[in-house]
């Protein structure tokens, strides 16, 4: 949308803002953004935060290995 190429549009009704237009580059814009908004993705991070700095946290070369056992297994 040209519209959105200059910035954020402000979407208006009876002169109140209700909605906001951005643009986005790709799928993986569209996908993060929407789960910036997720009330539940919030909470694992919350959690998984807190658990690393208990120091219940895993390495990041481990991590990425059991991810790639799930998709193999």
């Amino acid at each position: 949308m040209k519209a959105t190429a200059n910035g954020p549009v402000v979407v208006t009704r009876n002169a109140k803002p209700v909605a906001v237009l951005l643009s986005v580059k790709d799928r993986d814009e569209i996908e993060r953004m929407a789960m910036s908004r997720s009330k539940k993705l919030r909470k694992i991070l919350q959690k998984s935060r807190a658990q690393i700095k208990k120091g219940k946290g895993i390495p990041h070369e481990q991590f990425w290995r059991e991810i790639e056992q799930m998709r193999k297994g």
